[in-house]
């Protein structure tokens, strides 16, 4: 077998010496774009390939980092770590995944770093972490926080903005005429969290359009799974006055909701109009297909990959950036789309 080829090899084969091999794959500006392609031209010619591990060895660095999500058996998260694995995989990265299961105890793990001797900084999707928690961290450990945010400037973080989706997604179904909405997972108190954020938009939209709020077709759940969307939706059928739409807070809830319209002899959007959240696939090939709120998952991946690397090179104290990427309203058939 061949030797693998070495940066001294490259330099020989482009006539430069090897500090200038190492800046171009270091992508440092001072070298001239002639030498830039032929060094490139000789890199690709001998197939010679970075030594990732020993560069980041030399930074006293791992290369690695980790994600931390409630569950991967929910389909959005299951998602976002594939975006955010795509994300890593560019910088050079690799990603460790932990399911929390959503326990405060597992989050304050990760958010402390129970793998800060194999990784370099965490994301983290939590559920049960409170305020004091985040106020009191360990701030050497770079985070970057996903979904909703316990406390302004506490971590850098990343999402979208929940009021205004669940707002556009209410407005959607006041201009197809429906007036009884119930949200499916909605939250009227308790910890301020997507629940009640999207509650909050919901109401806006409400009062925007004059249409009473009425608190009974606030519908909570015990999670956000299909099942527990099918068991709200039924039993909210069988009440002496149903509504004419159901605002559901997930897509698996919104799919459970679809389930329980069929098993009520209901369909949308004949009955009921029916718009989820997150842009699962498997919305896609429901019947109906599912209304949802979409939001840029890549994005997202990108922008918490970005802030944590950010955070882990420069070993920044600055303030916490929030960081808001965008959204749209998937019109499909549950909604007469």
């Amino acid at each position: 077998m061949a030797p693998r080829p070495r940066i001294k090899d490259v330099a020989e084969y482009a006539g430069v010496s090897p500090k200038t091999v190492s800046n171009v794959i270091n992508d440092y500006e001072h070298v001239s774009e002639k030498t830039r392609s032929a060094v490139r031209e000789a890199i690709e010619a001998l197939g010679y390939r970075v030594n990732i591990a020993g560069r980041q060895l030399r930074k006293g660095r791992t290369g690695m980092i980790t994600l931390a999500v409630p569950e991967l058996d929910v389909a959005y998260f299951a998602e976002l770590a594939k975006h955010v694995m795509a994300a890593a995989d560019r910088r050079g990265l690799t990603v460790l995944l932990h399911q929390t299961g959503g326990v405060r105890e597992r989050e304050l793990a990760a958010l402390h770093g129970f793998d800060a001797q194999f990784t370099d900084g965490t994301i983290l999707s939590p559920l049960s972490l409170l305020p004091r928690d985040l106020a009191t961290r360990d701030t050497r450990l770079p985070v970057v926080l996903l979904g909703e945010r316990s406390q302004p400037g506490s971590a850098d973080h990343v999402g979208i903005d929940n009021v205004a989706a669940a707002r556009e997604a209410t407005e959607h179904l006041l201009a197809r005429g429906r007036r009884s909405i119930a949200v499916v997972g909605g939250a009227l108190t308790g910890r301020q969290g997507t629940d009640r954020l999207r509650t909050r938009g919901y109401r806006e939209a409400l009062r925007a359009a004059r249409v009473p709020f009425d608190a009974d077709l606030v519908v909570p759940v015990d999670a956000f799974h299909w099942q527990d969307g099918a068991r709200a939706v039924g039993a909210v059928l069988r009440r002496d006055v149903r509504p004419d739409a159901l605002l559901c807070l997930n897509d698996h809830l919104a799919l459970g909701a679809l389930r329980a319209l069929h098993e009520a002899g209901l369909a949308a959007p004949r009955d009921l109009d029916v718009v989820g959240f997150d842009d699962i696939e498997a919305g896609r090939f429901s019947v109906p297909s599912l209304t949802t709120v979409a939001p840029d998952k890549a994005a997202i991946a990108d922008s918490a990959v970005s802030l944590l690397l950010d955070r882990i090179e420069r070993h920044g104290t600055e303030d916490a950036t929030d960081h808001v990427v965008e959204h749209r309203l998937v019109v499909r058939e549950s909604s007469g789309g």
